[in-house]
């Protein structure tokens, strides 16, 4: 039998996944690694550390099959999360600076009163916002002794964690990444395909250290045998949403799908055209096929699934996130808690780094199950934001269905949130593990394993369907006191 691996490298845990020839989990391993906070807004991960449970998870899937019956590896990643690392001994001269952390806001404030976000916007289709690869970049080489100096020699090199890993994994012969990563790091511009030389020249940032891009699907080496103890094609790479995007089969124009883990990213397929947002959201690469590029409007949450971490870790009074969807439904329904999860600044469509978590409507009868009940109600709101802005940006017909994927999805009572304050139905699908179902898939379909598009969405199966079940008038009300709660929370607000 023959398989494919699947490298899922998140925010807290890197996993591998050995699905077979019927594109079904066969195995799978997972690592958590460290979350640092060196300061309030700052994260960072250790890239040794990420490799190392990459490694781990990896040996651990492969000691489950015989040698060689491995057909290739694709890989999807935390998105902008950045690493720069010497080129000569593949050592990381910093932490990995995390897609959460905050730390260059101050700067991509100045570059937006100088009145630079519209050429950002309209060469990548991003925002200027310390979210992305590009400003972090930037403060490695200003902060890091000695750091400009390597890069000028062209003894440095830049990526986002999948570039990082192939390196490795190749044994430091293949520094590249996929159209659908550097869409994401601010520097790339994504209706000429190509690096942008006025924003690497505005950011100080040469063009020595930036990886090759390449297909979603394609030939990106194999790996040393040093590594994983064979040598195996790596033959697909997608940053996690568009993996996602990919596993999920929205491959025509107007179809959604919605990913809940640390954050919540929303991705409407807008095929060959890419959409100007009027309404701050974002246009990016959906994927890279044979050249072609098909574009998306992305809305990104920072916190969803986090927000529950944060009530266990935080508050401590939850012990597991499932136990969320009990206390919820025993919440009091009469008290309307609304907890703005700000914990590092507000995403799409507000896009304010500064707005800090905030919770209105206590009383003196609140409790542990109204907190639960807010917290999961946020992700509802904040998904009707990003799904009601992109109905406003798209001229075409999306189809009114989301599909959902991510942990947070198998929580029926959140789901049923979503759908009636969507008014719309949510599709969850038979196969939660969509992010590592779209990187096995690109990688297996480059590799000859499995079929084309056309097959591939054939192939995808529903496992619950959720249907609006509120009353239009609740629905109105509640997002209403929604909107109130954010417009307090915004510090331009």
């Amino acid at each position: 039998m023959k398989y494919v691996l699947a490298i899922d490298q998140g925010t807290t845990s890197s996993r591998a996944i050995l699905f077979d020839a019927d594109l079904q989990v066969a195995f799978v391993a997972q690592r958590e690694f460290a979350q640092h906070f060196p300061a309030p807004g700052l994260v960072e991960h250790n890239p040794d550390e990420i490799w190392n449970s990459v490694v781990d998870v990896c040996r651990e899937v492969l000691d489950k099959v015989p040698n060689g019956s491995v057909s290739a590896i694709g890989i999807t990643n935390q998105r902008e999360t950045t690493v720069v690392w010497n080129r000569e001994t593949g050592e990381p001269l910093y932490n990995a600076i995390v897609w959460q952390d905050r730390r260059t806001a101050a700067y991509c404030q100045q570059l937006k009163d100088e009145g630079f976000e519209a050429t950002v916007q309209a060469h990548t289709g991003l925002l200027l916002d310390p979210y992305f690869s590009g400003t972090k970049l930037k403060w490695i080489l200003d902060n890091v002794a000695g750091a400009r100096d390597m890069a000028a020699r062209g003894e440095l090199a830049f990526g986002t964690i999948d570039s990082f890993l192939l390196w490795r994994l190749t044994g430091g012969t293949v520094h590249a990444t996929d159209a659908t990563n550097a869409a994401r790091t601010m520097l790339y511009d994504i209706e000429n395909g190509k690096w942008d030389a006025g924003i690497c020249r505005k950011l100080e940032i040469p063009f020595s250290v930036l990886p090759e891009v390449r297909d979603s699907a394609a030939d990106f080496g194999r790996t040393s045998a040093s590594v994983l103890g064979e040598e195996i094609p790596v033959c697909g790479m997608a940053g996690d949403q568009q993996a996602a995007t990919i596993g999920q089969a929205c491959f025509r124009p107007g179809m959604m799908k919605s990913t809940y883990g640390t954050g919540c990213f929303a991705l409407l397929n807008t095929g060959g055209t890419l959409v100007q947002s009027r309404n701050r959201l974002l246009g990016t690469i959906a994927y890279q096929l044979d050249g072609q590029v098909t574009y998306a409007l992305e809305g990104s949450i920072f916190i969803a699934g986090a927000v529950v971490q944060w009530l266990r870790d935080g508050l401590g009074i939850i012990e597991h996130a499932s136990d969320t969807q009990k206390m919820a439904a025993a919440s009091d329904p009469d008290q309307q808690i609304y907890l703005v999860p700000a914990f590092t600044g507000l995403g799409a469509p507000y896009w304010d780094a500064d707005a800090r978590g905030a919770i209105y409507g206590l009383t003196r009868n609140t409790g542990p199950n109204e907190f639960a009940r807010a917290a999961l109600e946020s992700v509802g709101y904040q998904t009707l934001d990003l799904l009601t802005a992109m109905q406003n940006d798209w001229a075409g017909d999306a189809e009114n269905v989301l599909r959902v994927d991510g942990g947070m999805s198998a929580s029926n009572w959140s789901m049923q949130f979503l759908s009636d304050m969507l008014g719309a139905p949510v599709d969850r699908p038979a196969v939660l593990e969509t992010t590592a179902v779209g990187a096995a898939w690109l990688a297996g379909m480059f590799a000859g394993e499995y079929p084309d598009i056309d097959g591939f969405s054939r192939s995808w199966r529903r496992d619950c369907r959720f249907e609006p079940e509120m009353p239009r008038a609740e629905r109105d009300r509640k997002y209403g006191g929604w909107k109130e709660a954010v417009s307090r929370t915004l510090t331009t607000g």
